[in-house]
């Protein structure tokens, strides 16, 4: 017997259901299959959190089944917590790695698809020039580890337009970057948050340039020290403070009177604006000493001051802070000088007349020699010499004087002994003399020349040591005339010091 096996009904979509209704032999029954989001793996989808352990995230994307997010899966970050990640009830996208695995789970993950929607934001970025933002999640050697869905690489001196001494103030902290290198092969992502500071100070800048005048006085922070002056920040862009412009005195080097984050006062002297170079001035913001001396004194006022520098063709004094006059050779001493350190040297203190005021050039000429009453540095100095040679003994040079010299002290204690033996036959004498009523005189003759050369011989001792000290005093050293030899090394840096004015000039200009 032949059985008929009926053919599967045709199922067909009711109108206006979207899919959700089918049509089964006159019956309209549900359409399951339309319930569930079509994906396949490797695709993006969204859901809603439903539930958060400690080791994984459940996420219903409306698929039979609720997806699952194991916690290495949800962040880039190492050994995170889901509960600081997502929040129940947050929508979040997710990359579906398998439909089912070998316990029947879908298995997702959020890093991977938050990793692929960045790389496409970053490649976007990276071709359009826009900045990217995200946030500190690392301190490494070198720089920064900025999360923005990929690990992208901030090196330490691409952080700020000026060096961060303190990577650290930056962790956790949300920041805007450019990408200024992209490998996808390699994962690498190079970003520069100066570039993006640059560009807002651009603005800034023409606004800054727009605004400041020759002879303005601003208000600026020491940002950078360099050799030849220091950098000053005014507020978006920097200006130079010329080592010459630092103070009315010699500077040395700019550190010696300025540090990086001072706050100061300086007057803007010239703007290049094509260039955008800014020249600024320190000392034009403090009293000029100068002024002083023109208003204070004339040729031919006395006045004190300290010996600075000795040079070849003289000596400079400064007789007020920052200002400095020359004594040239000639006018260092009524004798010919051959060498300015024979007269004076640094740190003297010494009066001076002022001989001639230049006031366009700033120059004082002095004279040493024309101070009535001036005793020099160098007479002083041998003067003092003398008078501390002569009072200390210490300085008697050892004289080699053998022992025979000091033989008359063991002759007076050898007399001492002998007068003390021949006491007693004197005593002797004395006695028998009052018994036989004789002159004590004649008795004791004997003993009288041992006495008499007693004397006579500490007598001659004392004239024996009159003689040495003479010779002690005679043989003391004379004083060591003081070394000329570095006086024209002296002289050579002086003259360069003198034409450092013109140089500097052409370096300003």
């Amino acid at each position: 017997m032949t059985q008929t096996i009926n053919p599967t009904p045709e199922a067909k979509v009711v109108e206006g259901s979207d899919g959700l209704l089918l049509e089964i032999d006159g019956h309209i029954v549900p359409n399951y299959d339309a319930t569930f989001a079509p994906f396949e793996e490797g695709e993006v989808v969204s859901g809603r959190v439903v539930r958060i352990d400690n080791d994984e995230v459940l996420v219903d994307i409306g698929y039979k089944s609720e997806g699952v997010i194991p916690s290495n899966e949800l962040s880039i970050r190492k050994n995170v917590d889901p509960h600081d990640e997502v929040e129940l009830g947050e929508e979040v996208d997710a990359l579906v790695l398998t439909k089912e695995d070998q316990d029947g789970r879908l298995i997702m993950s959020k890093k991977r698809a938050r990793f692929e929607k960045a790389w496409r934001n970053i490649e976007a970025a990276a071709e359009s020039g826009q900045p990217v933002t995200g946030t500190v999640i690392e301190v490494v050697k070198g720089g920064l580890i900025v999360d923005l869905g990929v690990r992208g690489f901030l090196p330490a001196s691409l952080v700020d337009i000026r060096r961060v001494p303190n990577l650290d103030e930056y962790m956790s902290q949300p920041i805007e970057c450019k990408v200024i290198e992209l490998n996808r092969s390699r994962n690498n992502v190079v970003l520069s948050r100066r570039a993006v500071l640059e560009e807002e100070r651009k603005e800034q800048r023409q606004e800054i340039l727009d605004r400041l005048q020759p002879g303005l006085v601003v208000e600026g922070q020491i940002s950078n020290i360099v050799d030849f002056g220091a950098f000053v920040d005014l507020n978006g862009i920097d200006g130079l403070i010329h080592i010459s412009e630092l103070s009315w005195s010699h500077v040395n080097h700019p550190s010696e009177i300025l540090n990086i984050g001072d706050t100061v006062q300086v007057k803007v002297l010239d703007i290049d604006r094509d260039r955008q170079r800014i020249s600024l001035g320190l000392k034009q913001t403090q009293e000029d000493p100068w002024q002083r001396v023109v208003d204070t004194y004339n040729v031919g006022d006395e006045l004190e001051g300290t010996v600075t520098k000795v040079v070849t063709f003289g000596a400079f004094v400064e007789i007020l802070d920052g200002v400095e006059g020359l004594v040239h050779i000639s006018e260092l001493a009524a004798h010919h000088v051959e060498n300015p350190r024979e007269v004076v040297h640094p740190g003297d203190d010494v009066r001076v007349k002022i001989l001639e005021i230049d006031s366009e050039r700033r120059r004082l000429s002095l004279s040493i020699k024309r101070v009535e009453g001036q005793v020099l540095p160098s007479e002083r100095r041998a003067q003092e010499a003398a008078a501390s040679g002569a009072g200390d003994l210490d300085d008697v040079p050892e004289l080699g004087l053998s022992e025979d010299v000091f033989a008359g002290d063991a002759g007076d204690a050898a007399n001492d002994v002998s007068t003390a033996e021949d006491a007693a036959p004197v005593a002797e004498a004395e006695l028998a003399a009052e018994e036989a009523q004789l002159p004590v005189e004649a008795a004791g003759d004997a003993g009288t020349a041992d006495v008499d050369g007693t004397a006579s011989t500490a007598a001659g001792d004392a004239a024996t040591e009159e003689p040495v000290a003479e010779e002690a005093v005679a043989a003391e050293p004379a004083a060591e005339e003081p070394a000329a030899d570095e006086a024209t090394a002296e002289g050579d840096a002086a003259i360069e010091a003198d034409a450092a004015p013109e140089a500097e000039d052409e370096q300003q200009s």
